[in-house]
């Protein structure tokens, strides 16, 4: 469009000049523009086909079209990129370089069809060549992730570390996004050592830092994911339960808790923490789907609801009520929390209830399981009585196994002999806590 108005421009100021009076000269001239606006028409119409005919021949994989492109606009680079990616996928690669090598002669300023050319002639198996175009889109744009990423990693294969490691590093310092990537890719090279890891990844920043935590957490590594966590400094509440997750996925139950704790004040981070129950008189806001060591309420229980009620509490000013109004799967946690405990060791639960006109098969009962592989149940109270208006005080003892380091306190409702399992009524808990036994 710019093109045809440059064009009738000129036209305009061949017509109105003053010293092309003579009308045979004015004629030729106005001749000369009027077969340049439209050799310029022409041409950017084929330009802008060939363009449709190359989306289209990406799209499809079809190779005729993708020569139609090239026929059409023979030297426009993005028509032969366009034939070489049709050529990768059929296999074709020598010829699928062949166009790519004429692409950059024809654009040889764009760092990304050099790095296109390098990742071909790698397959076909010319490293030097491939070396080659990767050094020329380095050259075009050093600052760049791809181009350094690209090479980094063929270095790599060469055996040669420090060029390779140095060009990695700047390029996952240029796009963080690439940091999980260059961890694991450290992380094979070393055979799995953190402190290898962390030599090779040389990044000072807080999504390195916080990368690999979670990388680490991930891979059963919690002491080298914490000292990572508290590197990366100030975090947001999604980056620690991200981690939290990562922590309780493998097990390592006691660093989760530190990373907890720490964010909410229960205790400094690193302390030991005593076995106890989290708001055992549940003062605080409830918060569904919690993932840390707070009490735990799904967002969305069948037939159930769970509040706070402050009308009789057994201490403090809340306890917690459970009302139900149909049928329920009595295998599901109506509300949790995890406890760290110590393995091969006796404990008492305590805790207040009292109900208002149950009516099931299946009555509600407080369970502790192991938290760690099998979730073995390890202990349980008596079925919650079905009406008593008045606080009852109740517990229950268990013992851990040899490997526990975590266990779960559950409301649960006793299984049903048959199916479905309505529930009605409400119950009322408070004054929960533990204690170690000798």
């Amino acid at each position: 469009m710019l093109s045809a108005r440059l064009s009738a421009l000129i036209i305009s100021n061949i017509v109105d000049a003053k010293i092309f009076n003579r009308a045979p000269v004015r004629l030729l001239l106005l001749l000369i523009a009027i077969g340049l606006f439209a050799w310029i028409v022409v041409s950017t119409a084929r330009l802008g086909l060939s363009r449709i005919f190359v989306k289209y021949s990406l799209g499809t994989g079809n190779l005729m079209v993708a020569d139609k492109a090239i026929e059409m606009s023979p030297k426009d680079a993005e028509a032969h990129r366009a034939r070489a990616a049709v050529l990768t996928l059929s296999q074709s690669l020598g010829d699928s370089a062949g166009e790519l090598e004429r692409a950059v002669s024809l654009r040889a300023a764009d760092y990304s069809l050099w790095v296109d050319l390098g990742l071909v002639r790698d397959q076909v198996g010319d490293t030097a060549g491939a070396l080659a175009a990767f050094d020329e889109a380095v050259k075009r744009a050093p600052f760049y992730a791809l181009p350094r990423w690209q090479r980094g990693n063929l270095l790599l294969r060469l055996g040669q570390y420090d060029s390779a490691l140095n060009d990695l590093n700047q390029s996952a310092q240029s796009n963080p996004e690439l940091i999980p990537n260059f961890i694991d890719l450290a992380w094979n090279l070393s055979h799995g050592d953190p402190k290898v890891v962390q030599q090779i990844v040389r990044i000072n920043s807080k999504t390195a830092h916080t990368a690999m935590a979670n990388f680490f957490a991930s891979h059963g590594k919690p002491q080298e994911a914490m000292s990572e966590f508290q590197a990366a400094g100030t975090t947001n509440d999604d980056t620690r339960r991200d981690l939290i997750n990562r922590l309780f996925d493998k097990g390592s139950f006691a660093e989760a808790y530190q990373v907890w704790s720490a964010a909410n004040g229960v205790t400094a981070a690193g302390e030991r923490p005593p076995h106890q129950i989290f708001d055992g008189g549940f003062e605080a806001p409830l918060s569904f789907d919690e993932g840390g060591f707070s009490w735990r309420i799904p967002r969305r229980l069948q037939a159930t609801t769970v509040s706070l009620d402050s009308s009789q509490p057994h201490t403090g000013s809340k306890s917690l009520r459970i009302e139900f109004a149909g049928d329920s799967n009595p295998a599901i946690d109506l509300v949790s929390q995890l406890l760290l405990v110590e393995p091969a060791q006796r404990y008492k639960i305590n805790f207040a209830a009292r109900s208002q006109e149950i009516v099931s098969g299946g009555l509600p009962i407080i369970t502790v399981t192991d938290a760690g592989a099998g979730h073995k149940r390890l202990g349980q109270s008596l079925p919650l009585l079905k009406g008593s208006s008045n606080w009852n005080v109740n517990s229950f003892e268990f013992a851990t196994q040899p490997t526990s380091k975590a266990v779960v306190l559950s409301v649960q409702r006793e299984g049903c002999t048959a199916a479905p399992c309505p529930i009605f009524g409400a119950i009322s808990l408070d004054s929960f806590s533990i204690e170690q036994l000798k």
